[in-house]
């Protein structure tokens, strides 16, 4: 009797974390009917085109452009149903520009006086436009801020360049949540 209740629990906690797995998000027609599986992103796109972000002209930090727009990329790819291709393809174009990457300690090691927490902040401008006869410019924003944070201190021991890939991660995840639909 004990062994069919362990499996009976099983299979309904089993039930219950493929049922929580379901994307969902707000009913983008009309909010006030809750929760919907449907794709929070417009439906008359299909292809992106995502060239390299460029650097803003009082930013020096070689490459980083090159790896945020790699992770716009891939969070476009696992997130959206859109395809990435050539701007001579492509529904539409996502333009970025990196204004910005900034470091600063958040906390200190009481008995060495060095750092130990930095937060890593990045700014980015953003357009994404129509390349199909329109024109429309679909988002822009400008000033896009986002921050992570990494631990310099034992036995974590990471890195700025660590630190620095976690703030493009999140940028991106950022970025592609502008591109759904507004309500």
């Amino acid at each position: 009797m004990a062994t069919m209740f362990r499996t009976d629990r099983a299979a309904w906690a089993l039930a219950g974390a493929l049922l929580a797995a379901l994307p969902a998000g707000c009913a983008n027609v009309d909010p006030s009917a809750g929760y919907t599986t449907a794709s929070q992103y417009p439906r008359d796109v299909r292809t992106v085109a995502v060239p390299i972000f460029v650097r803003g002209a009082g930013e020096f930090r070689r490459d980083f452009e090159i790896r945020l727009t790699e992770a716009v990329k891939k969070r476009i790819t696992m997130d959206t149903r859109y395809r990435l291709t050539d701007p001579s393809r492509a529904d539409t174009l996502l333009l970025g520009t990196l204004n910005w990457i900034q470091q600063r300690p958040l906390s200190y090691d009481t008995r060495e006086g060095r750092p130990r927490e930095y937060q890593v902040r990045v700014s980015v401008d953003l357009l994404w436009k129509d390349l199909r006869g329109t024109g429309r410019i679909r988002v822009e924003r400008k000033d896009f801020r986002v921050a992570a944070t990494y631990l310099r201190s034992r036995p974590f021991r990471e890195d700025f360049f660590m630190g620095s890939e976690d703030a493009a991660n999140r940028v991106a995840q950022r970025i592609v949540e502008q591109l759904a639909d507004p309500f």
